[in-house]
């Protein structure tokens, strides 16, 4: 039998005052982590005209983050259920801070990058950690699903509004203003959670398993660059070669985690048609958002010519449906059940998204306002649904690694949403005419308006596209769910099991 150390956990009563201040403590590095996913979104202009990023640089400055906290999530989560999740968090929360202080101070983009990447093995500790520890303080299934519920609340949220606090603080202050605002929320984090926070570790799981670990990043790092280098360079024997040996090596790590005792991705997880749907949720979800977010903050600013400050100010409804959506979640849930809510949760992001084909160059700034809204909402539903379903899953022991798989997809997902989605649109704004790699680079160094107009007009066109594209996707993925057996209610709105009366 595997045991379960929660040293703590017997001290907090379910519901208790302080079972609540440590929810409090435990949004607070989710709510960073999730921003800087999207925080230098606004801050792009303005970095690039400070340390002049070439436009590769300028994907990987994005990007490096989203792709290491994706592949470190579920080791991240395994270690945290071995050596104690309050540990691993304390852990993760040193390193974000120094590196988001390495960030702001980045002399050049090679800098900037690495800080990033070290931010990504911050955050993938942070993450499956905070919400693995939801079940500890909160073992009744309604309480849990509330606290899951501010806690999807602030992971989405913080994601959404990643550019609004970032256009506030670029308003007053340089770009690397967006990283130490990181710093008085981590140093809260380090003061309360030694008192506030259980630890939770499992006794009896066997050793991490490395030659998984490297097998797993491997192989996800070097698919996702053969497809970046496909969108950029085009599909040539460099980028087929790199993305057949990620393929080798993801199979590969299949292959091991099916003979393996204690697997660092419990492939068993995959066969319950609700954890499977909400998975594939999450992924194009994340996709979705991190294209639409990532093109309306260029949009805003470098097409309609708003500064940052006021171009953050569209962000608001869109952050405020996220929110909302995401705490009430669950009581949606019970009346529509999880299929359902699904299903409408991924369809409204698609109307979400469909609506921006009415923005144009001059104008239909208002199309944004309501395609965006729309798809906060859609956006929220189906983010809270995710959280639950991982935690509840799995047993307690293994909560760690169960939501190590969830939040991996919402990572991948904002990763491969700006890689590829974002390289359709980069691909179809280069086509529009002789343009310089990105719109920003294109209108510092044009030549005439007419050539800034066309830019304009051709970098609009490809946020549509791409946006049709990530719209396409989450239809695609509501028709699954609206096919996949039917999953009984229990209290909480979520599955009691994978196959429905």
């Amino acid at each position: 039998m595997t045991r379960v150390e929660g040293a703590a956990i017997a001290d907090v009563e379910y519901g208790s005052r302080r079972a609540w201040l440590g929810l409090a403590v435990l949004v607070l590095p989710v709510l960073l982590v999730s921003m800087d996913i999207s925080v230098l979104f606004l801050a792009m202009p303005t970095l690039t005209l400070d340390i002049d990023p070439s436009a590769t640089q300028q994907l990987w400055i994005l990007d490096i983050y989203g792709f290491l906290i994706a592949c470190l999530l579920i080791t991240m989560g395994n270690l945290g259920d071995r050596i104690g999740r309050r540990n691993i968090l304390l852990i993760g929360a040193s390193v974000f801070g120094l590196a988001s202080v390495l960030a702001a101070f980045a002399p050049n983009a090679a800098v900037l990058i690495v800080a990033r990447a070290l931010m990504g093995v911050g955050g993938a500790t942070l993450l499956p950690s905070s919400l693995a520890l939801i079940s500890s303080l909160f073992p009744n299934a309604r309480e849990r699903a509330t606290a899951i519920g501010v806690w999807t609340a602030f992971f989405a949220g913080g994601s959404v509004a990643g550019p609004v606090i970032g256009g506030l603080l670029l308003h007053h202050f340089w770009w690397g203003s967006v990283f130490l605002i990181n710093l008085p929320v981590l140093l809260i984090l380090l003061a309360f959670a030694p008192f506030l926070l259980p630890e939770h570790r499992t006794i009896a799981m066997g050793p991490l398993d490395i030659r998984s670990v490297v097998l797993s990043i491997g192989g996800i790092l070097t698919l996702v660059y053969a497809v970046k280098h496909s969108a950029a360079e085009g599909l040539d024997a460099s980028a087929i070669v790199i993305g057949c040996l990620g393929l080798v090596l993801l199979t590969v790590f299949v292959r091991r985690q099916r003979r393996l005792a204690d697997p660092l991705l419990d492939l068993s997880l995959f066969a319950r048609p609700r954890f499977s749907v909400a998975i594939g949720s999450s992924l194009v979800g994340m996709m979705s958002l991190a294209a639409m977010s990532y093109l309306t903050s260029i949009y805003l600013q470098s097409v309609t010519g708003r500064d940052p400050l006021a171009a953050a100010m569209f962000g608001i409804p869109m952050a405020v449906a996220v929110f909302v959506f995401s705490v009430g979640g669950a009581p949606v849930a019970r009346r529509l059940g999880v299929r359902g809510t699904f299903v409408l949760a991924l369809l409204a992001s698609a109307l979400g998204n469909l609506l921006l084909l009415g923005v144009g160059v001059d104008g239909g700034t208002q199309w944004y306002l309501i395609g965006s809204t729309i798809a906060g909402i859609g956006y929220g539903l189906s983010f809270t649904l995710v959280s639950e379903v991982a935690v509840s899953s799995v047993p307690a022991e293994r909560a760690g690694s169960a939501v190590g798989i969830s939040e991996t997809s919402f990572e991948l997902g904002n990763a491969l949403g700006l890689a590829l989605l974002g390289s359709v649109a980069a691909l179809v704004f280069r086509s529009g005419g002789d343009f310089a790699g990105t719109l920003g680079e294109t209108i510092q160094h044009a030549a005439d308006d007419d050539i800034v107009n066309a830019a304009r007009e051709s970098f609009v066109s490809g946020m549509h596209v791409a946006t049709t594209v990530g719209a396409a996707i989450l239809i695609v993925m509501a028709a699954i769910a609206g096919v996949v057996g039917r999953t009984p209610r229990n209290a909480t709105g979520l599955a009691t099991s994978d196959t429905e009366n």
